[in-house]
């Protein structure tokens, strides 16, 4: 094979890749990048996410293509939330940092939102609790919390709406 045919083989190998890459949404510990449907009205009422053991999460990274992550959630009363396990072992709670505009796609319905920070520590202490009910989780575990939580509130015009 000569160089240039080489080329052209590499060259429509990554084409391939990249175009099966583009249909990819997370699936459990592996992420991914758009996230297909069509935006609804953020829900009044999000008691229905406690059917959802997992959810997935679209955010904008700095390199100008959207990442996604399927991720837990749980609520306390009319709110809903989202964490991140061992934060500074990821790179997308530091992206959320940077641009909090976020996608949320619950079982086949896609909405766009807003993580807010928490840092009220009597808020997660009751999101801490809403997981381990949820969850099953064992209430008192050993060692620090090790996780960062987010409210997420109604939002439209996420960073890469029309993609």
């Amino acid at each position: 094979m000569t160089m240039g045919v080489r080329r052209v083989a590499r060259l429509a190998l990554l084409l391939v890749l990249m175009a099966a890459l583009a249909g990819c949404e997370p699936q459990d510990r592996r992420p991914g990048l758009w996230l297909r449907g069509d935006v609804s009205d953020f829900p009044v009422d999000v008691a229905f996410t406690d059917d959802h053991a997992e959810i997935a999460l679209e955010l904008r990274a700095p390199y100008g293509l959207p990442h996604s992550v399927t991720i837990w959630c749980a609520r306390v009363d009319d709110q809903l939330y989202v964490a991140a396990a061992d934060p500074e072992s990821k790179r997308w709670p530091g992206w959320v940092d940077d641009r909090p505009d976020v996608r949320l796609k619950i079982g086949d319905r896609l909405f766009e939102g807003q993580l807010v920070l928490l840092d009220d520590e009597a808020e997660i202490d009751l999101v801490r609790r809403a997981y381990v009910v949820k969850y099953d989780l064992d209430p008192s575990p050993v060692g620090p919390q090790l996780s960062r939580y987010w409210r997420v509130e109604p939002h439209s015009g996420f960073p890469l709406s029309g993609s």
